[in-house]
């Protein structure tokens, strides 16, 4: 590292395992000297207590930890705590800045790399939002599992010769579940038939078609433990939903914020700021932002000639959810669905997605950072609320005696 000036006296790096913490700090001395001391302690909690005594004894400014997985963050918790300041780095760009990183063990390397301010942490949330991650990362897993039953359940009816799918739109709604339910109860053709909702009544015959299958004794039973997780998912899930909303109480201004947004409900709302937290001083930019989610298209040239532009890895939590509300964004009437059909033109659609994912990041962003709601450029607000509320506000004119009662023109 010669010709580069050190930015910092005392640092540390921490190469992190599971139950193994390698750390070297590195002391500049007021001759300019380098002074290092090593040490490796365990994974328990003790010997994080000890660690960060150790840590305080020798006043580093700065530690640096690379970790596999998520085993950083109990050793980030515990320095937090001590109000050591403490970046989690990313292994692979690390590896990627030269030096003599083979020939050193990686902790000291982590300290070298620190002490130049070579080195940038990735973003860590705060510990509440690190802790309802917790919560809503096992939601998305309860809505897997949903989604799985779901699909072995439909799977089931057609083993049993019943196309109940092919005649509804969604298996999963009103009609269709209330019919399985019937089904598992052995009720008549009939009393299926009258279950029907809405359209479904105009599809008698198709419905009873379909409700006639060969149901075994297994069938029904596979059918009714089926059922009954599927129940017992959702409830958990509705339970885990209004957890995470009334979580949202602190950051209550961007949960509202968010959900101005096309296709951005109550719970997409309070999964992306769980992610993302809402201060955007963290990312600096849009740009880095979008990055990080993994959303932006990839910077791939060489001798001038611009190669893929296939999107990097990043934040999948993010990417995942943001793509689940461009769906659901491309059926409304915004711009944003202006926007995906005029890309369906020439890309194909999961392209399309991303893009539009892309572009809600960047909406988020700016939101946040300017603590405005959403504005549509193809959508008339005025008119949208006088049509709305005109005929609530002539009501009450009326009955206080302040609207004009039209005459007849007289002849």
């Amino acid at each position: 590292m010669e010709g580069l000036s050190p930015l910092h006296k005392v640092v540390a790096g921490i190469d992190v395992h599971r139950m193994l913490h390698v750390i070297t700090v590195l002391v500049e001395n007021e001759d300019g000297a380098l002074t290092k001391h090593q040490q490796s302690f365990g994974g328990f909690k003790r010997d994080m207590k000890a660690m960060v005594l150790w840590l305080l004894e020798l006043e580093v400014e700065r530690v640096v930890m690379e970790s596999t997985g998520i085993y950083w963050k109990s050793a980030y918790s515990h320095l937090e705590r001590a109000g050591i300041f403490a970046m989690v780095v990313n292994a692979h760009f690390i590896k990627h800045v030269p030096g003599r990183k083979t020939d050193m063990c990686d902790s000291e390397w982590l300290a070298v790399l620190a002490r130049f301010g070579l080195v940038r942490g990735s973003f860590i949330p705060p510990k509440d939002l690190r802790e309802l991650r917790l919560v809503s990362r096992y939601r998305r897993k309860l809505s897997a599992m949903l989604a799985s039953e779901s699909n072995r359940l439909h799977k089931t009816l057609d083993d049993a010769g019943i196309k109940l799918g092919a005649v509804v739109s969604d298996i999963k709604g009103v009609s269709a579940r209330e019919m399985v339910a019937g089904l598992i109860a052995g009720k008549t053709i009939d009393d299926l038939l009258d279950m029907a909702r809405g359209s479904l009544k105009s599809k008698r015959d198709d419905l009873a078609a379909s409700l006639d299958g060969d149901l075994s004794s297994r069938h029904l039973f596979i059918l009714a433990e089926l059922h009954e997780h599927v129940i017992q998912l959702e409830q958990k899930r509705a339970k885990i939903d209004a957890y995470l909303i009334e979580a949202m109480q602190p950051y209550q201004w961007a949960f509202n914020l968010l959900q101005t947004i096309p296709g951005i409900d109550a719970i997409a709302s309070a999964m992306i700021l769980i992610e993302i937290g809402d201060d955007m001083s963290q990312f600096g930019d849009a740009d880095r932002l979008a990055s990080w989610a993994a959303l932006c298209p990839g910077n791939n040239e060489s001798a001038g000639k611009r190669k893929s532009g296939k999107t990097r890895k990043g934040n999948a939590i993010v990417r995942y959810i943001l793509c689940e509300c461009a769906n659901a964004a491309r059926n409304t009437k915004s711009s944003l669905a202006a926007k995906y059909r005029s890309l369906m033109a020439r890309k194909s659609h999961k392209k399309a997605i991303v893009a539009i994912a892309h572009k809600l990041i960047r909406i988020i962003y700016f939101m946040l950072s300017r603590h405005e709601p959403y504005c549509d450029p193809g959508v008339d607000y005025e008119a949208m609320s006088a049509q709305k509320n005109a005929p609530r506000w002539i009501k009450a004119l009326k009955k206080i005696g302040k609207f004009p009662v039209t005459k007849p023109a007289l002849a």
